[in-house]
């Protein structure tokens, strides 16, 4: 017998405040099903206070105790978290679920959204980047430039999760909620494809000094703190093969942040590891537990040592750093630079680029200029966020009270 789609994800929402919503999902498994549905949960600001995941290797029922806000969009969410399940049961042929974009196998089309405004002023860029995550409009790529005369323009390559941006009723939408959000301050607003060529550029960008790729993308875990700022209680990773007959178990010590989950979940998913069984809780006054079941791709435990000690090592570098950020010089003036590691898959970690803005906007530190641009550093491709500062009048942020504003909003610490 099948299961209706709309039984695939279940959303029970808290009956008092204060009280976590429960998130279910009942649906055919797949290597990487649970980074994928945190993800999701990551991209509507949710925060996973609990959690739990059983499969048979077929079958798979998770259950997420997550943390929302009052404007969270239920009904999006599910339909969101419905469309990385999984279409149908793969050994029995089946038919359970299948949404639309899944059969859709050609990468979502590149939007560019330009516009000037006569004067910068302080939040500018965060409210817009707001503007664009209600919208469903995903960036790929920002360059924001200020003229001599004060005159900002923006170039945003965006893509449309409703995949609508190509019609004039949508973008005449983008541009009316840019319009209530800039007011008097915009001067023109266009939205065009990018076409082909533009897509391909968007995927370089300028060159970093090796300086910063040494220190920043160290794959070994730092042995000291970094500008007087406190880093994290220790990460704990250990491994146990004794305890069941067909899986290792990982265990999982650490303080909690934003998105925790999904950096434990991503790590597993690179390295092809399923996981069969696993239980996580967070508390704010203790440190999160994590208990994972695992298997490898193959169906037998983790055994070799050298495969146990690198993704353990992994695991304690992605949970003590899941971001790089630091505040450097560029030439005379200040940069911000801030590395956002890319699944296998492609994919880079949500809201990064919204959760930037927001911590510069509270520090009250204006951009002058942002370029986002992907690099393969050590074999591995990150996402790079550099924001040049604007250290006109008024400037007074020191460089390590800024880096560790971002680093607080985007490790959720604030």
């Amino acid at each position: 017998m099948g299961i209706l789609g709309e039984d695939v994800v279940l959303i029970s929402e808290a009956e008092k405040p204060g009280e976590p919503n429960v998130i279910t999902v009942n649906c055919p498994d797949k290597t990487g099903l649970g980074c994928d549905l945190c993800r999701v949960i990551l991209l509507f600001g949710l925060s996973i206070c609990r959690a739990d995941a059983q499969t048979d290797g077929k079958w798979c029922y998770l259950v997420f105790w997550v943390v929302g806000k009052p404007t969270t969009r239920w009904s999006l969410l599910k339909k969101r978290l419905l469309e990385v399940c999984p279409s149908y049961f793969s050994t029995s042929g089946i038919y359970y679920y299948r949404s639309e974009n899944q059969q859709q196998l050609k990468p979502p089309d590149v939007f560019l959204l330009k516009f000037w405004c006569s004067y910068d002023r302080g939040g500018l860029l965060h409210d817009v980047t707001e503007v664009l995550f209600e919208l469903e409009l995903t960036i790929k790529r920002v360059k924001v430039s200020t003229a001599p005369d004060g005159r900002v323009m923006d170039l945003f390559f965006i893509t449309d999760n409703r995949e609508l941006l190509h019609t004039k009723k949508r973008q005449e939408e983008t541009i009316r909620y840019l319009k209530n959000v800039l007011g008097d301050a915009l001067i023109s607003c266009e939205i065009e494809s990018a076409g082909t060529q533009i897509t391909a550029c968007s995927q370089d960008s300028s060159f970093l000094p090796s300086a910063i790729t040494e220190d920043m993308f160290s794959l070994e875990l730092p042995d000291r703190h970094r500008n007087g700022f406190l880093a994290p209680n220790p990460v704990s990773v250990t491994m146990d093969n004794t305890l069941s007959p067909s899986h290792t178990l990982i265990q999982i010590l650490c303080k909690d942040h934003k998105g925790l989950i999904y950096d434990v979940m991503r790590t597993l998913k690179d390295y092809n590891v399923q996981i069969s069984y696993g239980r996580f809780f967070a508390s704010p006054k203790v440190n999160c537990e994590l208990d994972v079941f695992t298997m490898q791709a193959d169906g037998k435990k983790i055994v070799d040592p050298n495969k146990q000690n690198a993704l353990c090592s992994r695991l304690r570098m992605e949970l003590l750093n899941p971001l790089r950020v630091a505040v450097v010089s560029r030439g005379p003036d200040t940069e911000l630079i801030v590395a956002n590691p890319v699944e296998l898959s492609g994919r880079g970690r949500p809201l990064v680029f919204h959760d930037i803005t927001l911590a510069l906007k509270i520090l009250t530190t204006r951009i002058f200029s942002v370029e986002i641009g992907r690099h393969m550093i050590r074999d591995r491709e990150w996402e790079v966020y550099r924001i040049l500062l604007d250290e006109g009048d008024g400037f007074t942020v020191p460089r390590n009270k800024i880096e560790e504003g971002v680093r607080k909003i985007l490790m959720g610490w604030e």
